[in-house]
């Protein structure tokens, strides 16, 4: 069953902070049948996994749970619809904070600088304007928290919504009875004797905390901007070649093996091979190689590249949704809406804090209220009012926002900017290990080596060329390894004809076995050779040594019991191979080649690149026990690209692919690399370490300001020091702490993979 047939995946609305993350989590995993959920704040995303096949039923019941908790919800939007309603919202949010500053500012200056304009009758006339000044700011501008506080309140949970709900009608309040306290006969003496109101404090917090949300929002825009900006690469349209020339023809409807047209500055729509033509392609947004790559008749384009200078014709390989650039977007699309186990930890906490903040806030109030003359007795406000102040400011300023971005933000922008340089991330917790890994674990062929082998000898003992290619390619008819794409080769410039052989069976590590006219026939190493011939020539083992020293990998062909000669295969070391390693070296990385090849070859390509710890000769299903006894020392990252690495890159903590590797080991990888270069392994370690040390300063930033801001809105500090925040300065510092968090994450944009790496130098 397909991953994407148990999956449900919902645009949600509503959400502030980590306490409404979690609050979305939890009425969605109480559905029936949900086995987990992931919730992503900037990007308004829930993904649902069920344990049943996803039915209109399960759909409506989610949407219902999520609308039943008060948020809102419906059915996945596409994310470029989805950006372009966010960009209306924050129009919208830019007319409300101007509204609330306009209204802000005078209830301000009435509050805190005049000090008597006379009389209304009975009531002030200062105090009057004030109140008249900032009731639209509490209940218009205002008017989503108050909402959003009694939704959340209603579902048992608390969030930013009822703290900044509950500061604000606490000043309101308690600013209002002050005013219209003598026309309010009933109210107790102490209000109307009270000289300090909260006008200010109520406008400033609901104006500050709506341009925090202005300002994040636009920011989680620009966080999102490189995913979007690979979306827009895929035409709409293509030109399909027909017998009277070309139509436009929508990308969806064109079927495999469509033959199209791609003239000089337009976007390559599908993937496909050259069938015609010549050109410079721009490649630069799919690998963020910034120099053109010349395509000829034969080689492969990937939709979202660039034709430069003239016209190509494409015969397309897949369909819409199986492109290149469309399993980018799926793959960083799933990396982003993932979480770290250092966000569930950040959920988690979210959940208990806003509680515990309005019991903290409702003792330092009661306290004050019942301790000020003792504590303060110099103040010039009464017990009340000290009690009302830090009351709001606590309140405001624990707004558990920063917490909720810290993560999900960094990790938007670190994976978003990886795509554009080819880096796809797809395991979040691989980018939490690359900081501490301490062993990177390399296969050689296709990895160090470019995997591209061609045969540069054959040596015949029994037999003449056509039979040992024509044998040799007949039973690698089924293999992927890149050996036998170089028998093929080989094979197809001689012309003959290949036997049928039957009975191919694979011996991981050693090679292959078929029979072929009631005879055995093989293609492999010396160690199969030894167990499936009676006899071997004298010197062989010799031979095939002195060869591997020169770093060619010899691969013997026997029929019967007759050695026919054997194949030597060289393969060119990657250019950046050795600057690769020696980055991972300088930064204190240990590094072990693991391959199935011979010993002298390993230590050949090893001498090479300045690798010192070889482990050769390993089978497939020892690669990974190797990978579980480096795990003992560290954490362990396995790049490699063939199937014989797959076990390895799951168990490894970090496993990364080589883009044109096998199926399976890019399945089982956490990162893959479109560029196959090693080069690019080490910048998605180094992309990992910076996003991560994003994340740790957000976190650190926003549990530092609560641990500051909290006591001193609680006036711990005021009887030794004076200092009380004004519910106005808390509401200013608690959206800066949210601005600077994701601001923060921001200058991920501006990383990008060395360049000097990159052309093979350090």
């Amino acid at each position: 069953m397909h991953v994407e047939e148990t999956t449900v995946s919902l645009s949600v609305s509503g959400m502030t902070c980590a306490t409404c993350v979690a609050s979305v989590e939890r009425v969605l995993s109480s559905v029936e049948g949900v086995t987990t959920v992931s919730v992503n704040l900037p990007l308004e995303k829930a993904v649902v996994q069920l344990d049943r096949p996803a039915s209109d039923t399960e759909r409506e019941a989610c949407v219902a749970a999520v609308e039943g908790a008060g948020f809102g919800a419906s059915e996945l939007l596409p994310a470029l619809e989805v950006r372009q309603r966010s960009e209306h919202g924050l129009t919208k949010q830019r007319r409300q904070v101007a509204l609330a500053f306009a209204l802000a500012l005078p209830v301000f200056v009435l509050s805190m600088i005049l000090d008597d304009l006379g009389s209304l009758g009975p009531l002030d006339l200062r105090l009057t304007l004030a109140m008249a000044a900032t009731l639209p700011v509490y209940l218009y501008s205002g008017a989503e928290f108050h909402r959003q506080a009694w939704r959340a309140l209603r579902r048992g949970a608390a969030n930013m919504d009822v703290l900044v709900h509950l500061g604000t009608t606490v000043a309101m309040l308690w600013s209002c009875l002050v005013t219209l306290s003598p026309v309010l006969g009933f109210l107790p003496a102490f209000v109307g004797q009270a000289e300090h109101v909260f006008f200010d404090g109520a406008a400033f917090i609901i104006a500050f905390v709506l341009l925090g949300n202005f300002l994040e929002a636009n920011a989680k825009l620009k966080a999102t901007d490189a995913i979007h900006s690979l979306m827009r690469l895929q035409p709409k349209e293509a030109w399909v070649v027909v017998d009277e020339g070309t139509v436009g023809t929508p990308v969806e409807e064109i079927p495999r093996g469509t033959l199209l047209k791609v003239r000089v500055g337009e976007t390559v729509p599908l993937d496909g091979e050259v069938e015609n033509g010549s050109a410079l392609m721009d490649e630069s947004m799919m690998t963020g190689e910034s120099f053109p790559v010349r395509k000829n008749k034969g080689d492969s384009v990937s939709a979202g590249t660039i034709v430069l200078d003239a016209t190509l014709f494409v015969r397309t390989t897949v369909l819409v949704g199986d492109t290149m650039l469309a399993n980018v977007i799926r793959l960083v699309d799933e990396a982003q809406t993932g979480k770290a186990p250092i966000q569930r930890l950040v959920d988690r906490v979210a959940g208990v804090f806003v509680p515990l903040v309005v019991l903290a806030a409702l003792v330092a109030a009661g306290v004050w209220w019942a301790m000020a003359e003792t504590l303060a007795p110099n103040s010039p406000m009464g017990p009340s009012e000290m009690a009302v102040m830090v009351l709001v400011s606590t309140l405001v300023i624990a707004c558990p926002c920063a917490l909720g971005l810290a993560t999900p933000t960094a990790l938007v922008v670190g994976t978003g900017r990886g795509a554009r340089y080819g880096l796809l991330i797809k395991g979040i917790e691989a980018l939490e290990q690359a900081h501490a890994t301490s062993t990177v674990v390399l296969d050689k062929t296709g990895t160090i080596t470019a995997g591209a082998p061609r045969v540069s000898h054959i040596e015949l003992l029994d037999s003449d060329v056509q039979e040992m290619l024509c044998l040799a390619s007949a039973l690698e008819a089924e293999s992927t390894h890149p050996l036998a794409g170089a028998v093929h080769t080989a094979w197809e410039n001689i012309g003959y004809p290949r036997p049928e052989v039957a009975d191919i069976r694979t011996f991981p590590g050693m090679g292959l076995v078929g029979k072929m006219d009631d005879e055995a026939v093989a293609v492999g190493n010396l160690d199969l050779m030894e167990e499936l011939l009676a006899e071997l020539p004298e010197e062989l083992e010799e031979k095939v040594a002195l060869r591997a020293r020169r770093g060619t990998t010899v691969v013997l062909v026997a029929k019967g019991q007759r050695l026919l000669g054997w194949l030597e295969f060289s393969d060119r070391i990657r250019e950046t191979s050795e600057a690769a390693v020696k980055r991972l070296n300088q930064v204190g990385i240990d590094v072990v080649m693991l391959t199935g090849d011979r010993e002298e070859v390993a230590q050949t390509v090893a001498d090479a690149v300045g690798i010192t710890t070889v482990v050769a000769g390993v089978k497939p299903d020892e690669k990974a026990e190797h990978i579980r006894r480096l795990q003992e020392n560290g954490v362990v990252a396995m790049i490699g690209d063939g199937i014989n690495d797959a076990a390895a890159l799951t168990l490894a903590n970090i496993g990364i692919a080589m883009g044109a590797g096998s199926e399976i080991a890019l399945e089982s990888a956490d990162i893959v690399l479109v560029r196959n270069d090693l080069a690019d392994a080490v910048a998605a370690l180094e992309l990992g370490r910076a996003t991560m040390t994003r994340i740790r300063t957000n976190l650190g930033w926003a549990f530092v300001y609560n641990l500051i801001g909290l006591p001193l809105a609680m006036g711990l500090f005021y009887p030794w020091t004076g200092w009380l925040l004004p519910p106005a300065f808390a509401a200013a510092a608690m959206s800066l702490s949210s601005v600077s968090v994701v601001s923060n994450s921001l200058v991920l944009r501006w990383w990008q993979p060395s360049a000097k790496l990159r052309s093979g130098d350090v």
